[in-house]
């Protein structure tokens, strides 16, 4: 008999060594860049090597790899290091003069981390699936140099038909295209030859083209980037100072906060309904931009952003609105974001803009079936969101916007992370630009301090504080009834003015005007006319001008004349003809009020209902309570339940560095298991008699004290073999020493799948 010839190492044998050979805190790193390996637990670094190579996994890793690192990963490609070992000496002479050694060293040992790349400085291997994740066809034919991409896009517009379904064709399928037109003579009037002639194709031989990388770019509207550039683009110079920024970013932020605000009150007052598809209508949305004095596409981002504040959301408002639909309504949570600082409620909105799992800019765009998008509708969503917006900040730390193009935007976005270059097309980058702006992130197209601090992790909250203007307490009252406060108004003084004045306009300086309706509110809420005099009186930098006092006066005079309790409600006044002229108003019969003495009549409409029909008679009723003092009967505006959290995924959680120290323990063991000898076994078939010798062996193994390879299926179905010590057995269950742990483990018996004693 002739002797057995060993089978011959695989790539994932050779990876698993290689593996096995790593230290620990490697391991760890390595399983911490890719969660998604250690899902559920790799028994082996067998099971490691082989999940690591797997395709999907493979391209999820290298979703956060830049142009640079694909860049090696193709030279090592043309030199065949799926094969073979190529050292990084050839690496280098092949980059030779495009890029430094420390940066090849830099991205190599990325890519070992990741586990894409693998073997020592001398004998590098890639992982195949790595080569089929480079976003550009590796090896491809011809100069990445060529015209501009305008000119490109000017090149392709001119096309005729007949040539531009060609070039849409490769495009979305494959760059490589076979076809009979490419041979050298072909009559130069063919299709192909003609793009062949223009640049427009490459060929390969005879009957082979190929659609170069930057025109395939161009006829999808990906962002530009240069496969063969291992450098980043170059960044311009800011344009603006930083505290040009952060002043701008500040004043956007507070203008952001004053809209959160109008529109809470706005949906306090009457929520909006929910459509039958979910989302809030159009209408609706135009409705509360009216009232706000924001155009749509402001009032969609405006409540978006609210929404994934939870400070809006859909359900039954309390109090209720008439039916029993669900409608869009402030939450319980508003009351505390409205009195918190308004550097924390700018972190608020600020942070769940940048998690947010949603395009704003999309609602009102036509879908599919051409109608427009809603906003708050599941058509909204997007997956991919989150990671887009914090790409396109960070690159706008680096890339100022101002006075770049929006293409360098583009292709700096794409040269950071060309998997996702499809997605920085110009509508994306221009509307997330525009929305950051918004929130108060971005100003004169660079990042502002507070926009840094939340992406990076750092207290935007005290970063948007520092910038933030001082709260003054005072104003300049003007001639014109208008009071300007010069900056963010103290909180006890911003919540009277707003009650006295209406907003005309808002800014780094905020403009307000007074007039009849803005002093009766005042009135309404309780303040009498010496208190009003004394609020101006004590707050104006400049003298008040006497038309404000005779309008206070006057208003004042007649406010109140008319008093509405509860009756179920009564009207009184001290002069009976004023009564009287009530009476005899239809709003009298609307109410169906009664006298019961010559100054007081009395309703059984509620008194909030008795006010609203006679102000809107013209009069000028005032609440009051029972010891006839004036009360505030504003309604706080109506609430809904906060929705529970629904938990996002974003993908496979890093494990903890205790989880991780676990995990490497547990692969070692597994190799352990794997390479130990064994010299009695038993396996756990489900039979009584291999049941018998399963326990047999186990009790064998705690007189003896010896230890054993146990395989093991655990409660969520996962295979695990591993060298444990038993130490008792009985009540169907196995008590052991596991090394991987440094504990002792129960193992129900019925699970285990095989025991061998161990030399």
């Amino acid at each position: 008999m002739s002797p057995t010839t060993p089978a011959p190492d695989t790539a994932s044998d050779s990876l698993a060594r290689w593996l096995a050979g790593r230290r620990d805190t490697d391991l760890a790193a390595t399983l911490r860049a890719r969660p998604d390996l250690v899902v559920p637990p790799p028994a082996s670094m067998n099971v490691l090597a082989s999940r690591a190579q797997q395709r999907a996994s493979v391209f999820r890793a290298a979703d956060e790899l830049d142009t640079a690192a694909f860049g090696i990963i193709e030279v090592l490609a043309r030199l065949g290091a799926m094969d073979t070992p190529v050292s990084r000496a050839a690496v280098l002479d092949e980059v030779s003069g495009r890029i430094s050694a420390r940066n090849v060293d830099r991205i190599l040992s990325t890519l070992r981390s990741l586990l894409l790349v693998w073997g020592s400085t001398d004998e590098l291997r890639l992982v195949a699936a790595a080569v089929d994740a480079v976003p550009w066809r590796v090896g491809r034919t011809g100069d990445v140099t060529g015209p501009s991409r305008q000119e490109l896009d000017d090149l392709l517009a001119a096309l005729p038909p007949e040539q531009r379904s060609i070039l849409d064709t490769l495009s979305r399928t494959s760059p490589i295209g076979r076809t009979r037109d490419a041979a050298a003579d072909t009559p130069a009037d063919r299709p192909v030859q003609k793009l062949l002639a223009a640049g427009l194709l490459f060929r390969i031989d005879d009957e082979t083209v190929e659609l170069p990388h930057r025109v395939g770019q161009a006829l999808r509207d990906d962002a530009p980037f240069d496969p063969a550039a291992l450098a980043p683009p170059r960044a311009p110079k800011p344009t603006r100072s930083t505290a040009d920024v952060n002043a701008t970013a500040a004043g956007a932020a507070l203008e952001l906060l004053r809209h959160c605000e109008d529109v809470l009150d706005i949906l306090g007052a009457q929520p909006a309904p929910v459509l039958k598809a979910g989302g809030l209508g159009v209408r609706e949305l135009h409705r509360i931009g009216k009232a706000v004095g924001l155009d749509d596409d402001e009032t969609a981002l405006v409540v978006e952003v609210l929404a994934g504040a939870g400070l809006i959301a859909r359900g039954l408002p309390d109090p209720p609105t008439p039916g029993d639909d669900d409608h869009w309504a402030p939450t319980t949570a508003t009351d505390a974001w409205l009195a918190s600082s308004p550097a924390y409620r700018w972190a608020v909105l600020a942070g769940a803009w940048l998690d947010l799992p949603r395009r704003p800019w999309l609602i009102g765009r036509r879908d599919q079936n051409d109608k427009p998008v809603a906003a708050l509708s599941d058509e909204v969503k997007s997956p991919t969101a989150a990671r887009d917006r914090r790409l396109l900040l960070d690159v706008l730390s680096d890339v100022p916007a101002a006075g770049t193009d929006v293409a360098d935007l583009r292709a700096a976005a794409a040269w950071r992370r060309p998997r996702w270059a499809g997605r920085f097309d110009t509508t994306s980058v221009v509307e997330t630009v525009r929305e950051a702006t918004t929130l108060g992130l971005v100003a004169h197209g660079m990042l502002a301090s507070p926009g840094k601090a939340l992406l990076h992790g750092g207290d935007a909250e005290a970063e948007m504080a520092a910038v933030l203007p001082e709260p003054v307490d005072y104003v300049l009252v003007q001639a014109d009834l208008t009071v300007v406060a010069p900056g963010p108004l103290v909180p006890e003084l911003g919540e009277r003015i707003a009650l006295v004045a209406d907003v005309e306009s808002a800014g780094a300086a905020t403009v307000y005007r007074i007039g009849d309706s803005s002093i009766r509110r005042a009135l309404d809420a309780g303040l009498g006319a010496s208190d009003l005099h004394g609020l101006f009186a004590t707050h104006s930098r400049t003298p008040v001008p006497q038309s404000l006092t005779y309008l206070i006066d006057d208003v004042a005079r007649r406010h109140g004349r008319l008093r509405a309790g509860v009756a179920t409600s009564f009207v009184r006044a001290d002069d009976p003809a004023l009564l009287t002229e009530v009476l005899s108003a239809p709003v009298a019969a609307t109410l169906a009020l009664r006298a019961v003495a010559p100054t007081v009549a009395i309703s059984q409409a509620p008194l909030a209902k008795v006010l609203t029909e006679l102000r809107t008679a013209g009069f000028a009723p005032a609440g009051e309570d029972a010891s006839g003092a004036i009360v505030d009967l504003r309604p706080r505006g109506a609430r809904v339940a906060m929705p529970r959290a629904r938990a996002r995924y974003a993908g496979p959680t890093a494990p903890s560095d205790e989880q991780l120290d676990t995990l490497v323990r547990t692969l070692r063991a597994g190799d352990r298991a794997e390479a130990a000898t064994p010299t009695a076994s038993a396996r756990g078939d489900g039979s009584r008699s291999g049941g018998a010798a399963t326990l047999a062996l186990l009790q064998l193994a705690v007189h003896g004290k010896r230890s054993v390879t146990l395989g093991y299926v655990d409660a969520q179905g996962v295979a695990t073999r591993r060298i444990v010590d038993p130490v008792s057995v009985g009540g169907g269950q196995v008590q052991a020493f596991d090394p991987a742990t440094g504990s002792v483990r129960s193992f129900v018996l019925h699970r285990v799948t095989s025991v061998a004693l161990v030399d």
